[in-house]
């Protein structure tokens, strides 16, 4: 939710009334956070309510909107990301999907690098290309990729969007002269972050307007519940740009309220929360948002245990002949080396791949005699996951698509958990000898 003072007559913002508290973290200790397991909020009396409606009235209507613990997790990951606003929705699909619908309307345009989740290349190429928005895919890995996103601008761009590591080679982008890039033709940097939590990299700080999240991996941590989350920076002058009526201009469905101006650096997600959420609905369950909350208190000591692990995973890979590509950009010889030493000095995530020395048959067999890494369609869990991302993760794509995604059908996708890294090394030894 907002985590911005109103700004005027129009009151949707964050604060929290429940029972009489304001504030339920405050109230209830901040570890000890209830989980607010209802759906809608008893109103005082007909002006409460109409005022609320109206949005007059600071406090909750619905779940589907609002709920103290989402709103709980929602400031405490604007605080860590250093945003000016957070909202949380059911999934991180969705929180991309309300993030470029917010964004791009019929007839607008989206720059993306290529090198990005299947699912989210299928919803930008696929999926909202049929409600008329167009996006240009850049190789961010080509000697020339700068000069690459430069040209695929047109008048009509809304958005530049790339993910902090790509997924599944964890290349790295230039996060500094991207956002540049952007802010000169008037549009925010979108990034997902999904790979690399905010302990590790907050991009905000390197110009990005927009981060969002999918909960669900290291910050849920677990496998246990789906979150999405999108991040609003608050420095990004939606009136200057000139390029987003829909924040800048009346709306009509709420009285001619003007985002921008009623709530400032939280006009972003508060659009999302009061137009897109409230109309489409894809809100997090109370209890998912506590179970990332509880993900968000051993971030910090996880992720180190899953940096240094992934280092050492390397390294033995490094001495295995089957393993006859490894793409990791804490490695010397990959294409974003230099731009992991700027924007990683604590270390990258724990998702990876490599090519096995075989057919795609082959890799498939190396893959199902592991026994302690899981085969399922996650990443940043605390337990060691592995995948064969051309027939799962990234298998809508077309053959040409893959190969421009540098995967192949000897691609193998690990990601390092949290637990020894001497078993994790055995189990691997065994699956390459077996």
């Amino acid at each position: 939710m907002a985590t911005v003072k109103d700004t005027s007559k129009w009151k949707f913002e964050t604060k929290q009334v429940h029972s009489g508290q304001e504030n339920p973290d405050a109230a209830f200790g901040a570890r000890a956070v209830p989980i607010y397991q209802n759906t809608a909020y008893v109103f005082k009396d007909t002006a409460e309510a109409a005022g609320r409606f109206a949005l007059t009235n600071a406090g909750n209507i619905y779940s589907r909107l609002t709920n103290p613990t989402q709103g709980v997790l929602e400031e405490r990951i604007a605080a860590l990301e250093g945003g000016a606003a957070a909202l949380a929705v059911a999934s991180g699909a969705a929180a991309l999907t309300y993030t470029f619908q917010t964004l791009a309307k019929a007839g607008d345009h989206i720059v993306s690098e290529s090198t990005i989740y299947g699912g989210t290349y299928n919803l930008l190429k696929h999926t909202l290309s049929t409600f008329g928005v167009e996006t240009t895919f850049v190789d961010p890995e080509k000697p020339d990729a700068l000069a690459a996103f430069e040209a695929a601008f047109k008048p009509n761009t809304k958005a530049l969007f790339v993910e902090t590591l790509g997924n599944p080679n964890s290349n790295v982008v230039d996060f500094e002269a991207l956002a540049a890039l952007a802010h000169r033709h008037g549009v925010p940097l979108v990034v997902d972050a999904t790979f690399s939590p905010p302990n590790l990299i907050n991009t905000i700080d390197y110009g990005a307007d927009i981060v969002v999240h999918s909960g669900t991996k290291f910050i849920n941590g677990h496998g246990t519940g789906l979150g999405g989350l999108i991040v609003e920076s608050g420095k990004f002058d939606w009136k200057a740009s000139g390029k987003y009526p829909q924040l800048t201009e009346p709306n009509e469905s709420y009285h001619g309220v003007v985002f921008y101006d009623a709530v400032g650096p939280a006009a972003f997600v508060t659009s999302i929360r009061a137009i897109l959420l409230r109309d489409t609905g894809s809100a997090i369950a109370p209890l998912n948002a506590f179970l990332l909350l509880q993900g968000l208190e051993t971030l910090s000591l996880r992720v180190e245990r899953h940096v240094e692990n992934t280092l050492k995973i390397i390294d033995y890979l490094k001495t295995q002949p089957k393993a006859k590509a490894i793409h990791h950009p804490a490695l010397e010889n990959e294409p974003s080396h230099a731009l992991y030493k700027k924007y990683f000095p604590k270390g990258a995530g724990s998702v990876f791949s490599f090519e096995y020395d075989g057919t795609e048959e082959e890799a498939k067999a190396f893959i199902d005699r592991l026994e302690i890494y899981s085969l399922l369609a996650n990443v940043a869990d605390a337990k060691s996951l592995v995948i064969h991302p051309a027939s799962t993760t990234h298998s809508q794509l077309s053959a040409s698509e893959l190969i421009e995604q540098y995967i192949y059908p000897n691609t193998v996708r690990l990601s390092i958990g949290i637990e020894n890294a001497d078993d994790l090394i055995a189990d691997l030894d065994q699956a390459f000898n077996g």
